[in-house]
This record gives structure tokens, C-alpha cells and sequence, in this order.
């Protein structure tokens, strides 16, 4: 009977330090999955454009199409791929992190040069000729490259984040920011695109308060289209430029750093003791973001004169 108390205690004892092991699986997933929200919102407010067109019935088909494609580009590519650097490689993630925050500075400057200069987007794709099923499949492969693109930075960004632990740890945390940030995003698209279709069977209701909650909501989507677009690429501009002054101070130039701290302290310094955390933080992504902004701006002239036509070169040989 004393025997079985013993190992009563011991699978107690077992259970306990597992049980603290996936609470802190749990915290490392969130605390490295929001070190990701540039790219997350940018997924989200960039995903939705890939079912324009179609018909109602295959929208979510699409988005599940793609929920898959970039879950199994997480887990079976960049997830991999990320504890290998960790494991063999530390000192690239670094560049990497700065490769992906100028990524994000880049797209986040085009987009506000294209609202900027109105340019009109020259390529057009007609669902109403051709093989519905082959569009939909080349919108779905489109979606998933642009995708991994996003993943490898959420995903980088996430490994960066994660406070050196055992492999397993760090696979476990990287496993559930996989699963946790598709699911958020692509749960996210689905109720937005849908969101029309809701709001058109509630104005037909039979109650005057579903119909007018249902005409509300058909007129509010667009505008919550662009709102998310707007947020989406502050929070790149943001997040990208935050990454490049991070990565830049720990590689031994501390002074961007340097500079909007001590900015961010002065200005909090201005306001009540209270609000002077709130002050600070914002002062800090305020002058990120401008950062970001002027790197994107420096970038475009040599992404679209160099670096995408050898991209081209390259991939047109293959």
C-alpha cells in the first residue's frame, strides 16, 4: 500500500511539472506571438483579397485551402528550419530578423506611396472567363507564397523572442505560436469575409433590430476593411523598424536605440506620472514607425530596380 502512495506521489509530482511546463510553453507562445503582430495584422488585412470574385460558396473552401497550406509551411518547413539556427546557427537570426523587419518597412512604405501617388493596379484578373477551378487554384498557390513569406518572419520573430530553453521547449513554443497565430488569422479572414453574407440574411429578417444590425453591418465592412489596412501597415512600419533598431543594438550600434529612448523619455516626461509608461511606449513606436517608414521609402527604389528584375532573371531560367 505504501508502494502505490509512492507512486501515487510520484505521477502527482510528474503532473505538476508538466502541467508548469505547458503554462510556460503557453506564456513563451504568447509573449513570442505578439512580437509578431505586424506581420499578423498585415496577413489578415492581406488574405481577404484572395477570394474577391468568387462565388459565395467557395470562400471558405478557399480560406481553409490556405489556412492549410500556411500551417503546413509553419510546421513542416520554417519550424524545423528555425531550431536548426537555434541549434547550429544562432548568429544568423540576427540578419534574418533584419532581412524580415526591412521586408516589412518595405511593404508598409509601398503601400503608403501607392495610397500617396494613387497609382491604379495593372493587373486585373477576370473570374467571369477561363476555368473557375484553375483561377482558384492559382489565387491559392499565390496566397500560400505570399504567406510563407509571412510565416518566416512570424516565425523568426517568434524564435527570437523565446528565452533560451531545451529544444523541446522551444519546439513546443514555436508549434503552438504555429497553430495559435493561423488559427486567430485565418479564423479572422473567414469572419470577415462572411460578415456580408451575415449582415444580408439579418436585413432580411423578420425583427426591425436584426434588419437594422444586419444593414449596419453590410455598410460598416468596407470601412473596417480599410481600417484594418490602415492598422496592418502602421503596425509593419512599426514592428520592422523596431526589429532593425533591436537587431542593430544587438550587433553593437546602440545609437538609433539610444535616440528615440532618450526622445521617448522626454516626451513621456511631459504628462502625468500616471500615463508616463503609456506615454513612453508610444513615443517609442510612434518614432519606430517613422523609422521604418524612412527605410521602406529607401528600399523601393532598390527592390523595383534591382533586386526584382534579377528575381525575375532568375526564376524565369529555372
Amino acid at each position: 500500500m505504501s508502494g502505490l502512495l509512492a507512486l501515487l506521489d510520484d505521477v502527482a509530482a510528474i503532473a505538476k511539472v508538466a502541467a508548469a511546463s505547458l503554462d510556460d510553453v503557453a506564456a513563451q507562445a504568447v509573449k513570442a506571438g505578439s512580437k509578431a503582430a505586424g506581420a499578423v495584422i498585415d496577413d489578415a488585412a492581406v488574405t481577404p483579397k484572395y477570394v474577391q470574385g468568387f462565388d459565395a460558396k467557395r470562400e471558405l473552401p478557399i480560406i481553409w485551402r490556405i489556412a492549410r497550406g500556411s500551417l503546413l509551411n509553419k510546421l513542416l518547413i520554417l519550424l524545423p528550419l528555425g531550431l536548426a539556427l537555434s541549434a547550429f546557427a544562432p548568429w544568423l537570426i540576427p540578419p534574418l530578423l533584419m532581412l524580415g523587419g526591412a521586408y516589412l518597412c518595405f511593404e508598409g512604405a509601398e503601400k503608403i506611396a501607392h495610397w500617396l501617388f494613387h497609382h491604379e493596379d495593372s493587373h486585373t484578373d477576370s473570374y467571369e472567363s477561363g476555368d473557375p477551378a484553375h483561377l482558384e487554384e492559382e489565387k491559392v498557390k499565390g496566397a500560400i507564397k505570399t504567406d510563407f513569406i509571412l510565416s518566416a518572419e512570424i516565425m523568426t520573430i517568434a524564435l527570437a523572442a523565446i528565452p533560451e530553453s531545451s529544444f523541446w521547449m522551444e519546439a513546443a513554443t514555436l508549434a503552438l505560436v504555429a497553430i495559435g497565430i493561423t488559427v486567430a488569422v485565418y479564423g479572422s479572414v473567414a469572419l470577415i469575409v462572411k460578415a456580408d453574407d451575415v449582415g444580408l440574411a439579418m436585413a432580411g429578417g423578420r425583427f426591425a433590430a436584426f434588419r437594422a444590425l444586419g444593414r449596419g453591418i453590410v455598410s460598416a465592412m468596407p470601412k473596417v476593411m480599410k481600417t484594418l489596412t490602415i492598422v496592418g501597415t502602421g503596425a509593419m512600419l512599426w514592428v520592422g523598424g523596431s526589429i532593425i533598431i533591436h537587431s542593430l543594438k544587438d550587433l553593437g550600434w546602440k545609437t538609433p536605440y539610444s535616440l528615440i529612448h532618450d526622445l521617448a523619455v522626454k516626451v513621456a516626461a511631459l504628462v502625468p506620472e500616471g500615463a508616463q509608461g503609456a506615454v513612453e511606449w508610444g513615443a517609442t513606436a510612434f518614432a519606430d514607425g517613422v523609422f521604418g517608414l524612412a527605410l521602406g521609402l529607401l528600399l523601393i527604389p532598390v527592390v523595383s530596380k534591382v533586386i526584382t528584375p534579377i528575381w525575375s532573371a532568375v526564376f524565369k531560367r529555372t
